[in-house]
């Protein structure tokens, strides 16, 4: 049940350093300004505490995980709390030994812990290694109950798996959310990185029309390089309303916080006109389960 239909969201598009603390300090800044505005709800980007240390394959960069709870979470629970504003914030969890995930955590506005998220969809593409970092999620597709209301939070590589949308909408998400670091390998051409942005942006607000609810991303923006690799990430953080519209959006380069009003009673306006939900064949996608129908596709 929404508490408040008329909220306020927040994203925080910024550039990563090599320091924590100086991250921390600019999303610290920004949750300032974001109370200063009377925002509800904040969302940081994937793996804020650091560059993108994914690029390569490297033992010791698993001694930036950290617990849940621990130093990230309870450093940001005190500042939920004194701005009274809900944080999804992102942290390298160490679970136990050797057992690792990239985790999504949710902070209500008096600073208790609302849930987290376990990135389900692990990625391994060059510059991108994380199946060598992240056990693969298993909280689910179980939306997170908030003082604003039910959020769906998605952690980037989810975001192009219609399926996992679909989920956290039928169990009652009233938007999704998506921390994210994606970007360009800057030997593509731009006629490539543009084809790939607007993708992601595509496949994102096709998520929104498809389950009549909002989806925020958030990803991280600027230059980075480990071991030759270099990544630039886009930027580009939205936030789109229920039949896919944009309601604002960053550009790829600017670290800055957007800000835009989202009216959960639109959910309800927006699935009575294009009933999707009603009209699903629930008794005909059994398939869906299966890994391809192809030929000789098997189960």
């Amino acid at each position: 049940m929404t508490k408040k239909n008329l909220i306020k969201l927040a994203l925080v598009q910024h550039t990563c350093h090599d320091r924590q603390s100086d991250n921390q300090e600019k999303l610290t800044s920004a949750l300032a300004t974001a109370a200063a505005q009377h925002v509800d709800l904040i969302v940081f980007p994937e793996l804020h505490n650091h560059p993108y240390f994914c690029k390569i394959t490297n033992p010791d960069y698993f001694n930036l995980a950290e617990s849940i709870p621990g130093p990230t979470t309870e450093y940001f629970a005190k500042l939920a709390k004194h701005y009274g504003i809900v944080i999804v914030t992102s942290v390298f969890e160490r679970r136990t030994a050797g057992l690792y995930h990239n985790t999504a955590v949710v902070l209500d506005s008096d600073g208790s812990y609302a849930g987290i998220y376990r990135k389900m969809h692990i990625p391994d593409d060059p510059g991108f290694h994380e199946k060598y970092y992240f056990t693969p999620g298993d909280t689910g597709f179980k939306p997170i109950q908030t003082s604003l209301g039910t959020l769906g939070i998605l952690i980037c590589w989810d975001q192009w798996f219609p399926e996992a949308a679909r989920m956290m909408a039928l169990a009652g998400a009233e938007m999704l959310i998506y921390p994210t670091a994606i970007g360009w390998d800057q030997t593509d051409s731009d006629e490539e990185k543009n084809r790939q942005l607007q993708s992601w942006i595509t496949i994102q607000r096709s998520h929104a029309i498809a389950n009549g609810i909002p989806v925020a991303c958030c990803n991280r923006v600027g230059i980075e390089q480990d071991s030759h690799i270099t990544t630039e990430f886009w930027g580009t953080s939205f936030i789109a309303g229920p039949q896919g519209e944009i309601l604002t959006i960053s550009d790829s380069v600017t670290s800055e916080l957007i800000i835009s009003e989202l009216d959960f009673s639109n959910n309800e306006h927006q699935r009575r006109i294009w009933p999707f939900l009603r009209d699903r064949r629930i008794d005909a996608y059994d398939n869906l389960n299966v890994r391809y129908l192809g030929k000789n596709g098997g189960n």
